[in-house]
């Protein structure tokens, strides 16, 4: 008997693995067949000014998604700030517009949402134009982490929302990046779906990168932030912020990138 324990808990640990991603999408399904709240919509409505335009089939899968998101997140309140349904609402709203006709996990890596008043000072290490390095004090909006957690500023967040032709939005961008996180460390090209190829997004998305680095040296205008001229991974992160927010220019000015993401996030928001 002794000998066939460590074979019984074996077969035990094994079963609970294989049982457990049903047991989870079984709870995801009961929450997405709970009755959206009343005052949980009417939070939406107020917030998000293009959520009526969204097709039905869309408003529903989003608030389903919002539902799933909030029972598995948990929200932290810094500095003072108290988390209420509507900062839960506003900030799960615009990270579920990502999730939208996509098989999801609901961010599997991301557990907490640290929420600060306003934009959060961070050290960061830097380096001047002798090599030097020295470490000075940013005021961030948001920043994603790769070990369960995003951190954002609850007025950039709601500015983001009830601004929602700009081109910018610090949760799409965040969000961006957990996305992005879900295969290791962000490098601007996530898991692809079998519609798409590594080869083709690799191309396109460093042609517009170095395009975007070139106009940020020259200071010539662009449709994307410069700040997505860093590195790829904050490319990304901008340009999906463009995507839902300036599709229809991005559509003209870009149209290869408008269809790579389009492709991507399984919508088109100019129809929105």
């Amino acid at each position: 008997m002794i000998i066939l324990l460590p074979l019984f808990i074996g077969i035990a640990i094994i079963g609970y693995l294989v049982a457990k991603p049903y047991w989870r999408e079984h709870k995801r399904d009961k929450i997405r067949s709970r009755p959206f709240k009343k005052k949980w919509r009417k939070i939406i409505q107020q917030r998000m000014p293009y959520f009526k335009q969204m097709p039905a089939d869309l408003q529903l899968q989003l608030k389903q998604h919002i539902q799933v998101f909030i029972a598995e997140k948990d929200f932290i309140g810094c500095n003072g700030i108290q988390i209420t349904e509507e900062i839960k609402i506003t900030i799960a709203a615009q990270a579920c517009l990502l999730l939208l006709n996509r098989k999801t996990d609901y961010y599997p890596k991301l557990k907490t949402i640290l929420i600060y008043p306003s934009a959060f000072l961070k050290e960061q290490s830097q380096r001047n134009t002798d090599g030097v390095q020295y470490t000075k004090k940013v005021a961030l909006a948001g920043e994603s982490w790769d070990f369960g957690k995003i951190v954002l500023s609850w007025q950039d967040s709601l500015h983001g929302a009830e601004l929602p032709n700009d081109g910018h939005n610090v949760v799409i961008h965040e969000f961006a990046h957990q996305l992005d996180q879900e295969n290791g460390k962000a490098n601007g090209a996530p898991i692809l779906g079998k519609d798409q190829s590594y080869q083709c997004w690799s191309t396109i998305f460093s042609q517009q990168f170095k395009i975007l680095q070139k106009q940020a040296a020259a200071g010539t205008p662009s449709i994307f932030d410069y700040y997505g001229a860093t590195e790829p991974a904050e490319f990304f992160a901008v340009v999906s912020e463009v995507f839902f927010e300036k599709s229809k220019q991005l559509s003209i000015e870009h149209p290869a990138l408008y269809r790579q993401l389009t492709t991507y996030y399984k919508v088109d928001p100019i129809h929105w």
